[in-house]
């Protein structure tokens, strides 16, 4: 396995970012080292409270996390943070063969068990809440409670052939998206089409676009724009010109990623959302449903009004597991996807009330 790894200077100068770091080595199913990173952050009086695991999804790390985190140290709590192996800080393979769903949940269970954590709260939201809830399954002693927001846990195994095959031939035969053409086909899908096909245009987006513009798409998304600093971007994005003036926001979330090569992480792992009944994942995905089925600890789903991918996944969850039953479930008003980045202080504040009352 060819493994890549980000220079340290590209991480200097963050904005909003002062947090040591902290790396934890783990073994690959080939048996190569992998460094993964993670931010561990206690209140300011030194004590050590009850642990938040923040994971993070694609294509961003554990940067997102920072407006959060001291909101919950100041409540008492500890932050972990960690990045996913292909972001931020930890290490990065190369290729798009050494990516799964499978090999994110074995990589991140060997990373808790190394660093012992227990009597954990999760947060997860996006990948994080798919490979987080999997820790759960994988590992339930360690864990107290779950909060998710903004993700799920598919599990599709009765989708029709007609619609795998009109998915399929998507992903193979149909013209790359443009980034325009990506968030529009996502933000107009009629209902009625299934999620898989709307996910299918952000999948081939990731895949196909071997320079990801990483820190342009999540300016887009996570920062306030007038419509003409709005529209010059995109212009200067259609004709191939990098911004003159990139925001601070979007610097950071492109330090991981010195050039394409860096950005195998982000563009492999939308591919492995198992959103059809052909997934690899699909049997791990229903013992883990069957898992969450008995599960009575408390489990709250805080997520956003306005998220075009994930609305609505929260209701299996509020309806399956037991452990949700009569928790004061939040909703974040215009929260976006990136939940964590627009609205820190609610979201915290959720995952607060939780711990101090269950």
């Amino acid at each position: 396995m060819k493994i890549l790894r980000t220079p340290d200077a590209f991480f200097e100068n963050l904005a909003d970012y002062p947090f040591l770091p902290h790396y934890t080595m783990i073994q690959a199913h080939d048996g190569a080292d992998l460094r993964i990173h993670h931010v561990d952050e206690s209140p300011a009086d030194g004590s050590t409270g009850p642990i938040v695991l923040c994971m993070h999804g694609q294509p961003v790390w554990s940067y997102l996390y920072r407006k959060m985190i001291p909101y919950l140290t100041s409540a008492g709590m500890r932050v972990i943070a960690p990045c996913l192996i292909g972001y931020g800080k930890s290490d990065k393979p190369a290729a798009r063969e050494d990516y799964s769903y499978e090999r994110q949940v074995e990589w991140m269970g060997s990373w808790l068990e190394a660093n012992d954590f227990s009597g954990i709260t999760l947060f997860g939201q996006d990948w994080g809440g798919l490979i987080g809830l999997r820790l759960v399954v994988n590992h339930p002693q360690r864990f107290d409670r779950v909060v998710v927001s903004n993700t799920g846990l598919p599990y599709n195994p009765d989708v029709d052939e007609t619609v795998v095959k009109q998915i399929e031939d998507f992903r193979a035969n149909a013209p790359t998206p443009s980034l325009i053409e990506m968030q529009k086909a996502i933000r107009t899908m009629r209902e009625r089409e299934h999620f898989a096909m709307k996910f299918a245009y952000w999948q081939k987006f990731c895949w196909e676009y071997k320079d990801l513009p990483i820190g342009f798409m999540m300016s887009m998304m996570m920062e306030r724009h007038s419509n003409l600093a709005r529209a010059l971007r995109f212009l200067l994005y259609r004709a191939g010109v990098q911004s003159p003036f990139p925001t601070s926001l979007a610097k950071a979330y492109d330090a991981p990623f010195p050039d394409s090569s860096f950005k195998m992480g982000p563009r492999a792992m939308p591919s492995h959302v198992p959103t059809l009944p052909t997934s690899p994942s699909l049997l791990q995905q229903r013992k883990a449903w069957e898992f969450f089925d008995a599960f009575e600890k408390p489990f709250l789903c805080a997520f956003s009004d306005n998220d075009p991918v994930t609305g609505g996944m929260q209701e299996a969850f509020m309806k399956r597991v037991p452990g949700a039953k009569g928790l004061p479930h939040a909703t974040i008003r215009r929260g976006g996807h990136f939940v964590q980045e627009i609205a820190p202080e609610p979201l915290s504040k959720a995952i607060i009330e939780l711990i101090r009352t269950t």
